[in-house]
């Protein structure tokens, strides 16, 4: 096997470990940008005075609430790329020191310092002894982390889920002229919004769905009373 063979293949094995994932985003990533991109859109829903607001105050919110969320769903993307080049050139670095460690005790030390701390005490010696020995086996080590078209579509996902979550929010003040109504309408949205989204998370991690959802309105409606106090 030539060079250029060995570090393809040897790409190819980082790659497969780097990417196993949930498809895109997991439910975290993707309620967490869901929900980032509601609490955005409510902070401009809040500075709306049903008294105050005739229809060319409201259409310029809708416009900042849209361009808003649409600059930080590009931010937030852009982010997403940057941590995730960091934590594969990281990686890189792991498997470099790993095969130039001094002796296999440092080098089983390096592979356990790596894993998550809720995990080391799952790891008997053997076991990472065998990860240390797949890791030295390796042909080759690519020069230089890379991302894959996987993790575009992954920042694009983000980008869409901040904007879209404008949409539900605002859509009640386009189509109708009560600006009261429309802004009751946009909360009761919100608030079902915030209850779904707790629920996906309390249903991932194991705990009561229904409290979690409930908790999460609650939280929800503290931090737009907190961006708005804070002029956001």
């Amino acid at each position: 096997m030539n060079t250029v063979q060995e570090t393809s293949a040897a790409q190819a094995q980082i790659d497969a470990a780097q990417a196993v994932r949930e498809p895109l985003l997991n439910p975290v990533d993707r309620v967490s940008e869901m929900l980032f991109g509601l609490l955005m859109a409510l902070s401009f829903v809040g500075a709306i005075s049903v008294a105050e607001s005739g229809r060319e105050e409201v259409d310029t919110l809708f416009a900042a609430a849209l361009g808003c969320n649409l600059a930080w769903g590009l931010v937030d993307a852009v982010m997403y790329l940057v941590r995730t080049i960091t934590d594969r050139g990281r990686s890189l670095t792991l498997v470099r020191s790993v095969r130039g460690a001094a002796d296999p005790e440092t080098g089983r030390a390096l592979v356990q310092s790596s894993l998550p701390q809720a995990a080391t005490a799952f790891f008997s010696p053997t076991e990472l002894e065998a990860i240390r020995g797949r890791v030295v086996s390796l042909p080759s080590v690519p020069p230089r982390p890379r991302l894959t078209w996987t993790d575009v579509l992954a920042a694009l996902a983000i980008f869409l889920l901040v904007v879209l979550a404008t949409f539900p929010v605002v859509l009640p003040f386009a189509l109708t002229q009560d600006v009261g109504l429309a802004k009751n309408v946009s909360r009761a949205i919100a608030l079902v919004m915030l209850f779904l989204g707790g629920l996906a998370l309390g249903r991932y991690a194991g705990y009561g769905s229904w409290k979690v959802g409930f908790i999460m309105i609650g939280l929800g409606m503290a931090l737009v009373a907190a961006i708005n106090a804070l002029g956001g």
